[in-house]
Protein backbone atom coordinates (compact mmCIF):
# COMPACT_ATOMS: atom_id res chain seq x y z
CA UNK A 1 0.00 0.00 0.00
CA UNK A 2 1.24 3.58 -0.84
CA UNK A 3 0.18 6.65 1.19
CA UNK A 4 -0.09 9.84 -0.83
CA UNK A 5 0.01 13.34 0.55
CA UNK A 6 2.54 15.18 2.65
CA UNK A 7 4.54 12.17 3.77
CA UNK A 8 4.22 10.01 0.65
CA UNK A 9 5.50 6.94 2.53
CA UNK A 10 5.32 3.49 1.00
CA UNK A 11 4.68 0.70 3.45
CA UNK A 12 5.37 -2.93 3.08
CA UNK A 13 4.62 -5.82 5.27
CA UNK A 14 7.55 -7.36 7.05
CA UNK A 15 7.45 -10.85 8.39
CA UNK A 16 8.87 -9.63 11.69
CA UNK A 17 7.67 -6.00 12.01
CA UNK A 18 4.40 -5.96 10.10
CA UNK A 19 3.66 -2.37 9.01
CA UNK A 20 6.15 -0.77 11.39
CA UNK A 21 8.61 -0.07 8.53
CA UNK A 22 6.20 2.36 6.83
CA UNK A 23 5.27 4.29 10.01
CA UNK A 24 8.80 4.92 11.28
CA UNK A 25 9.49 7.58 8.62
CA UNK A 26 6.52 9.74 9.61
CA UNK A 27 7.69 10.68 13.15
CA UNK A 28 11.15 11.36 11.77
CA UNK A 29 9.73 14.02 9.43
CA UNK A 30 7.64 15.83 12.04
CA UNK A 31 10.51 17.61 13.88
CA UNK A 32 11.79 19.08 10.61
CA UNK A 33 8.32 20.29 9.65
CA UNK A 34 7.70 21.82 13.06
CA UNK A 35 11.10 23.53 13.06
CA UNK A 36 10.41 25.11 9.68
CA UNK A 37 7.02 26.40 10.80
CA UNK A 38 8.46 27.95 13.99
CA UNK A 39 11.18 30.04 12.33
CA UNK A 40 10.56 33.70 13.21
CA UNK A 41 11.13 36.48 10.65
CA UNK A 42 14.26 38.62 11.09
CA UNK A 43 13.78 41.69 13.33
CA UNK A 44 13.12 44.97 11.52
CA UNK A 45 16.11 47.30 11.14
CA UNK A 46 16.58 49.93 13.83
CA UNK A 47 17.52 53.53 13.12
CA UNK A 48 19.50 55.75 15.46
CA UNK A 49 17.30 58.69 16.55
CA UNK A 50 18.44 61.98 15.05
CA UNK A 51 19.27 64.80 17.47
CA UNK A 52 21.04 68.16 17.38
CA UNK A 53 22.02 68.96 20.95
CA UNK A 54 25.70 68.65 20.02
CA UNK A 55 25.50 71.68 17.70
CA UNK A 56 26.17 75.26 18.79
CA UNK A 57 23.35 77.07 20.62
CA UNK A 58 21.64 80.15 19.21
CA UNK A 59 20.90 82.45 22.17
CA UNK A 60 18.00 84.81 21.55
CA UNK A 61 17.45 88.01 23.53
CA UNK A 62 13.80 87.13 24.23
CA UNK A 63 11.99 85.84 27.28
CA UNK A 64 9.82 83.13 25.70
CA UNK A 65 9.86 80.75 22.73
CA UNK A 66 6.97 78.85 21.14
CA UNK A 67 6.99 76.20 18.39
CA UNK A 68 4.11 76.30 15.90
CA UNK A 69 3.64 73.33 13.55
CA UNK A 70 1.69 74.97 10.71
CA UNK A 71 2.49 72.26 8.15
CA UNK A 72 -0.41 70.69 6.24
CA UNK A 73 -0.13 68.11 3.47
CA UNK A 74 -0.85 69.75 0.14
CA UNK A 75 -0.09 69.07 -3.51
CA UNK A 76 -1.53 67.46 -6.61
CA UNK A 77 -3.27 64.12 -6.77
CA UNK A 78 -0.09 62.55 -8.17
CA UNK A 79 1.92 63.48 -5.09
CA UNK A 80 1.78 60.66 -2.56
CA UNK A 81 2.84 61.82 0.88
CA UNK A 82 4.91 59.27 2.81
CA UNK A 83 5.78 61.15 6.01
CA UNK A 84 4.11 58.45 8.09
CA UNK A 85 6.50 55.81 6.68
CA UNK A 86 9.63 57.62 7.90
CA UNK A 87 11.30 56.49 11.15
CA UNK A 88 10.81 60.04 12.50
CA UNK A 89 8.28 62.60 11.32
CA UNK A 90 9.99 65.50 9.49
CA UNK A 91 7.97 68.07 11.46
CA UNK A 92 9.08 66.42 14.70
CA UNK A 93 12.73 66.72 13.64
CA UNK A 94 12.33 70.42 12.88
CA UNK A 95 10.71 71.01 16.26
CA UNK A 96 13.50 69.05 17.91
CA UNK A 97 16.09 71.25 16.20
CA UNK A 98 14.38 74.35 17.59
CA UNK A 99 14.19 72.97 21.13
CA UNK A 100 17.79 71.78 21.19
CA UNK A 101 19.43 74.79 19.50
CA UNK A 102 17.38 77.89 20.36
CA UNK A 103 17.94 79.27 23.86
CA UNK A 104 16.02 82.20 25.37
CA UNK A 105 18.27 84.56 27.33
CA UNK A 106 16.41 87.88 27.48
CA UNK A 107 14.16 89.69 29.93
CA UNK A 108 11.37 90.52 27.46
CA UNK A 109 10.20 89.76 23.95
CA UNK A 110 8.80 86.64 22.33
CA UNK A 111 9.98 84.27 19.58
CA UNK A 112 7.92 81.82 17.53
CA UNK A 113 9.50 79.02 15.50
CA UNK A 114 7.05 78.21 12.69
CA UNK A 115 7.21 74.94 10.72
CA UNK A 116 5.80 75.81 7.30
CA UNK A 117 6.80 72.74 5.27
CA UNK A 118 7.89 69.23 6.25
CA UNK A 119 7.01 67.14 3.20
CA UNK A 120 8.11 63.70 2.07
CA UNK A 121 6.60 62.46 -1.21
CA UNK A 122 7.21 59.76 -3.76
CA UNK A 123 9.15 60.89 -6.83
CA UNK A 124 10.34 59.18 -10.02
CA UNK A 125 13.01 56.72 -8.97
CA UNK A 126 12.70 57.42 -5.26
CA UNK A 127 11.52 60.16 -2.93
CA UNK A 128 11.55 63.96 -2.62
CA UNK A 129 11.55 66.13 0.48
CA UNK A 130 11.19 69.80 1.30
CA UNK A 131 11.39 71.78 4.54
CA UNK A 132 10.70 75.42 5.37
CA UNK A 133 10.80 77.20 8.74
CA UNK A 134 10.49 80.79 9.97
CA UNK A 135 11.59 82.42 13.21
CA UNK A 136 9.49 85.45 14.21
CA UNK A 137 10.58 87.93 16.89
CA UNK A 138 8.07 90.18 18.68
CA UNK A 139 8.41 92.87 21.30
CA UNK A 140 6.80 92.58 24.72
CA UNK A 141 3.67 94.36 23.44
CA UNK A 142 3.28 91.91 20.53
CA UNK A 143 4.62 94.05 17.70
CA UNK A 144 6.57 92.12 15.05
CA UNK A 145 10.15 93.29 15.02
CA UNK A 146 12.11 90.78 12.94
CA UNK A 147 12.12 87.38 11.25
CA UNK A 148 14.36 84.88 9.45
CA UNK A 149 13.41 82.11 7.01
CA UNK A 150 15.19 78.94 5.87
CA UNK A 151 14.25 76.44 3.16
CA UNK A 152 15.86 73.21 1.91
CA UNK A 153 14.88 70.46 -0.52
CA UNK A 154 16.40 67.20 -1.74
CA UNK A 155 15.66 64.01 -3.67
CA UNK A 156 16.80 60.48 -2.89
CA UNK A 157 17.05 57.70 -5.48
CA UNK A 158 16.44 54.07 -4.58
CA UNK A 159 15.42 50.86 -6.34
CA UNK A 160 14.26 49.10 -3.19
CA UNK A 161 10.49 49.60 -2.95
CA UNK A 162 9.96 47.19 -0.05
CA UNK A 163 8.67 48.41 3.30
CA UNK A 164 12.11 48.24 4.93
CA UNK A 165 13.73 49.75 1.85
CA UNK A 166 11.31 52.67 1.96
CA UNK A 167 12.03 53.39 5.63
CA UNK A 168 15.78 53.22 5.02
CA UNK A 169 15.57 55.63 2.08
CA UNK A 170 13.38 58.10 3.98
CA UNK A 171 15.73 57.98 6.96
CA UNK A 172 18.68 58.93 4.76
CA UNK A 173 16.66 61.66 3.02
CA UNK A 174 15.59 63.17 6.36
CA UNK A 175 19.14 63.04 7.70
CA UNK A 176 20.55 64.87 4.67
CA UNK A 177 17.82 67.50 4.70
CA UNK A 178 18.23 68.18 8.41
CA UNK A 179 21.99 68.58 7.96
CA UNK A 180 21.23 71.18 5.29
CA UNK A 181 18.57 72.86 7.42
CA UNK A 182 20.82 73.24 10.46
CA UNK A 183 23.40 75.07 8.36
CA UNK A 184 20.88 77.21 6.47
CA UNK A 185 18.81 78.11 9.52
CA UNK A 186 21.79 79.21 11.61
CA UNK A 187 23.15 81.28 8.73
CA UNK A 188 19.84 83.09 8.21
CA UNK A 189 19.28 83.76 11.90
CA UNK A 190 22.76 85.14 12.49
CA UNK A 191 22.49 87.43 9.47
CA UNK A 192 18.83 88.52 9.65
CA UNK A 193 18.39 88.61 13.44
CA UNK A 194 21.84 89.70 14.54
CA UNK A 195 20.43 92.46 16.77
CA UNK A 196 18.33 89.90 18.69
CA UNK A 197 21.19 87.57 19.57
CA UNK A 198 22.99 87.61 22.87
CA UNK A 199 26.09 89.83 22.57
CA UNK A 200 29.11 87.74 21.74
CA UNK A 201 27.04 84.72 20.67
CA UNK A 202 28.48 83.35 17.48
CA UNK A 203 30.71 86.37 16.92
CA UNK A 204 33.67 85.70 14.69
CA UNK A 205 37.04 85.98 16.45
CA UNK A 206 39.03 89.11 15.62
CA UNK A 207 41.51 88.67 12.80
CA UNK A 208 45.07 87.98 13.78
CA UNK A 209 47.34 91.04 13.60
CA UNK A 210 49.33 91.30 10.41
CA UNK A 211 53.06 91.19 10.98
CA UNK A 212 54.71 94.09 9.12
CA UNK A 213 57.88 93.50 7.22
CA UNK A 214 60.01 95.96 5.26
CA UNK A 215 60.07 94.67 1.71
CA UNK A 216 62.17 97.56 0.25
CA UNK A 217 65.44 96.48 -1.34
CA UNK A 218 68.42 96.46 0.95
CA UNK A 219 70.96 99.26 0.41
CA UNK A 220 74.07 98.30 -1.56
CA UNK A 221 77.17 97.46 0.46
CA UNK A 222 79.65 100.36 0.88
CA UNK A 223 82.39 100.62 -1.73
CA UNK A 224 85.91 99.68 -0.74
CA UNK A 225 87.75 102.76 0.60
CA UNK A 226 91.41 103.37 -0.41
CA UNK A 227 93.95 102.48 2.22
CA UNK A 228 95.29 105.46 4.20
CA UNK A 229 98.97 105.46 5.02
CA UNK A 230 99.54 105.90 8.72
CA UNK A 231 102.92 107.50 9.54
CA UNK A 232 105.03 105.72 12.10
CA UNK A 233 105.17 107.28 15.58
CA UNK A 234 108.09 109.60 16.18
CA UNK A 235 111.13 108.10 17.86
CA UNK A 236 112.47 109.46 21.13
CA UNK A 237 116.20 110.47 21.00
Amino acid sequence: MRLTGIFDVQTRRSPRRGLVVGWIAIPMLLPALLLGSCESPPPPPRYAPLNYDYLSKIRLMVATLDIDNAFTKTGTAEQEHVEDLAPQQPADLLGLMARERLVVSGASGHAVFVIEDASLTRAPGGFAGSMAVRLDISTSDGAKSGFAEAKVSRTYQTEDTSFDGTKAALYQLEKLMMDDMNVEFEYEVRHKLHDYLQPGDGAAPPPAPVQSQDLSPAPPPPADLPAVAVPPPPTTP
